[in-house]
């Protein structure tokens, strides 16, 4: 077997903030703003080439599936502490690579072919991302680092589509594309930096791809994965929350303002979700081993409230502003402390695996959520599908009540 010589550190995880942490931090950053670049433009790219609305839609869903898929496999590779190195310097340098080719793309399937596969690559790098955070810290630490890593993947959300914007109009959509290559192998460069200061480990033995799923899914960590399950179920894409202010300031503020304000509010929902990260992570490390639990259910409870309040049918901003805020603290929260769990329950030997389910049951459950709340809204109202929502949170909560109980036990 391969092991892992942890990290020195100080009294409680105290100097968690190490340079192999700055460098993951870092290279989510940078990796967000590569990806989000040819993202925010690929309306543009696919209008261009003269795609129909289907088009996109068709691309991205395949897309996520096949992230989805990638994800899970990705966490068999990241068990072995030697392979999830190459695994994560390979899958930036390749989506990098693939998401900026996608500008010279000169038909439609060929940004499909292109994307799928940048998304894969995408897909396959997370275990091994959240597996080697997890090596340079103390377990007393894991709260913080995963809520830098987050915090720092938020940022490069909101710089990502600025910078996009701005290249698309000083140099034209194809450069600004192309140009996404250059943060994304930079996120390559910095991957690279923080494995040369990630513990090497002290066993040469290859540890077998294995898919597995029993293990992971058996005592506190299979009940976590289960409510964690029931959160992703209605945790909705954040376009829902983008759509659903447009329509009710549409009545009052005519559609292109009320676009524009919701876009600032989404602005202020990953701001938010920015914001509460780090704060989120350090509360995860003061309650101790149930730290995360509480703290995942924290967020779950914001966005409980959140959809709650998006079933008001309203036109004034400041009321809509309150549910993007809550939104934003409660994802943040929630995705920070999400992994922290994984890495406190998950045997290290399989903590590839267990970070391979957590980012598949992400994936395919927002996948869900966004689908079926979409019909609820189209066949009743945008009501009923935030009503749905808000009732799976609730679900979210129970399972994370008990599963916080048998940690205390």
């Amino acid at each position: 077997m391969n092991e892992i010589v942890p990290p020195a550190a100080g009294r409680d995880g105290d100097r968690w903030l190490t340079p192999g942490v700055k460098g993951i931090g870092s290279a989510s950053l940078l990796a967000d703003v590569g990806h989000e670049m040819p993202t925010a433009l690929l309306p543009s790219l696919l209008t261009s080439l003269g795609a129909p609305a289907a088009a996109l839609g068709v691309i991205e869903g395949v897309s996520d599936a096949l992230a989805g898929a990638a994800r899970f496999g990705g966490g068999a590779l990241a068990d072995d502490p030697s392979r999830r190195r190459k695994v994560a310097v390979g899958g930036y340098t390749a989506t990098a690579v693939l998401g900026a080719a996608t500008a010279g793309a000169t038909a439609v399937w060929q940004v499909g072919v292109l994307r799928a596969a940048a998304w894969t690559a995408r897909g396959l790098r997370v275990p091994a991302r959240n597996a080697l955070l997890a090596d340079l810290v103390p377990p007393a630490a894991y709260g913080r680092a995963y809520g830098f890593e987050r915090m720092m993947d938020n940022l490069g959300a909101i710089f990502g589509p600025l910078l996009a914007l701005g290249l698309a109009a000083w140099l034209g959509v194809d450069w600004a594309i192309g140009l996404s290559v250059v943060p994304g192998l930079l996120a390559a460069a910095a991957i690279v930096y923080a494995i040369h200061r990630t513990p090497r480990p002290t066993g040469r033995v290859k540890v077998p791809v294995r898919i597995r799923i029993r293990p992971v899914l058996r005592g506190h960590l299979g009940r976590l994965m289960a409510a964690v399950a029931a959160f992703e179920v209605g945790n909705v894409a954040a376009t829902l929350l983008i759509l659903r202010a447009s329509d009710l300031l549409a009545m009052e503020h005519g559609a292109r303002t009320a676009t524009t304000i919701a876009l600032g509010l989404y602005t202020a929902y990953n701001l938010a979700a920015t914001l509460v990260s780090v704060p989120a992570g350090r509360l995860v490390d003061r309650l101790g081993r149930r730290g995360p639990v509480v703290v995942v259910a924290g967020g779950v409870a914001c966005l409980a409230l959140s959809y709650g309040l998006f079933v008001v049918d309203t036109t004034a901003v400041a009321f809509l502003a309150v549910p993007f805020l809550l939104g934003g603290i409660g994802i943040g929260a929630v995705e920070t402390a999400e992994h922290s769990a994984v890495a406190v329950l998950a045997p290290e030997d399989m903590r590839g695996s267990a970070f391979g389910m957590l980012a598949a049951v992400q994936s395919f459950g927002n996948l869900a959520a966004s689908a079926l709340a979409g019909i609820l809204w189209t066949a009743f109202s945008a009501a009923a599908a935030f009503a749905y929502l808000t009732a799976w949170m609730f679900v979210a909560l129970a399972g994370l009540t008990v599963t916080s109980r048998g940690l205390g036990r």
